[in-house]
């Protein structure tokens, strides 16, 4: 008997020790949710498909058999980031400038979960499911791959992604449908403050980047909502807020042009690595 339990809590001890050793405190993972500005909606150019470092990683979030990608794999972070045909988003270069500015011993990986048009409230733990019921058949076509749950969706790939590295920040970009909603930050903040407990993160070491809208000298549809996002670190002490100034937006006046996207993704970068203690930050 005194056998068996040696030999049951060896075996317990061991797959401990295998599943610790098997994540990589050296792959930095992080977190990419909000609407279409997030999602990517500007088409991406030869630009943008070539030159990507094999240690910039995307972990599926769904199946893209025409890309040859499976949900729950890694790949080399070729656009699109989020769904398969989806565009350039703020994630591409965000992780292109970490990768350009990192020790060669570090790789980054992005999750991107994020649907065009959403509200915050889509990605509310418990309310998201009467958001979903009285959402528009356009958005619904984009909620179906993530099983209308797209908050759970990042949770779950999340975890996956805790097996192989370690979440060191959260990427959002959303605001345009909250537009005047003075809600917002505390909204933010419980979607925030979910993810810091389902993952059993450290809120003080995930920094939560969240980037503004397009500006009011780019003729932003929505530019008064940067005001609003501009309070979300006073909800969230480990918030901070990239500037949109000077990113070339589209017509609409809504969506970023695909330099619109490379300026604020490398802002995105910029800002992550300051916070992890890097200087002299190259351009990428």
């Amino acid at each position: 008997m005194k056998f068996k339990i040696s030999l049951s809590l060896l075996t317990v001890l061991f797959l401990v020790h295998t599943a610790a050793f098997s994540q990589d405190k050296n792959f930095y993972v992080f977190l990419c949710f909000g609407q279409s500005n997030m999602e990517g909606h500007a088409k991406f150019e030869p630009q943008d498909t070539t030159g990507v470092d094999k240690r910039f990683r995307v972990l599926e979030a769904v199946d893209c058999p025409d890309l040859g990608r499976e949900k729950e794999e890694w790949y080399t972070a070729l656009p699109p980031l989020a769904r398969c045909n989806t565009g350039l988003t703020p994630a591409d270069y965000f992780g292109r400038t970490l990768i350009a500015n990192l020790p060669d011993s570090i790789k980054v990986g992005v999750i991107n979960v994020s649907v065009g048009g959403c509200k915050i409230e889509l990605f509310e733990k418990d309310g998201y499911k009467s958001y979903v019921a009285t959402a528009p058949d356009w958005m619904t076509a984009a909620l179906e791959p993530y099983d209308k749950n797209p908050y759970g969706r990042l949770v779950e790939m999340a975890k996956l992604a805790q097996k192989d590295g370690v979440i060191k920040g959260i990427l959002l970009h959303q605001g345009e449908s909250n537009t005047g909603d003075t809600e917002w930050p505390v909204k933010v903040k419980g979607v925030y403050d979910n993810l810091v407990k389902d993952l059993g993160l450290n809120a003080a070491a995930v920094p939560l980047l969240a980037g503004e809208l397009v500006s009011k000298e780019q003729g932003g549809a929505c530019a008064s909502m940067n005001a609003i996002i501009a309070k979300l670190p006073e909800t969230i002490p480990n918030a901070h807020i990239i500037s949109s100034e000077g990113c070339p937006a589209v017509s609409d006046h809504l969506h970023f042009s695909a330099e619109g996207y490379r300026m604020l993704g490398r802002r995105y970068g910029e800002k992550m690595l300051s916070l992890m203690g890097y200087g002299n930050v190259q351009p990428k």
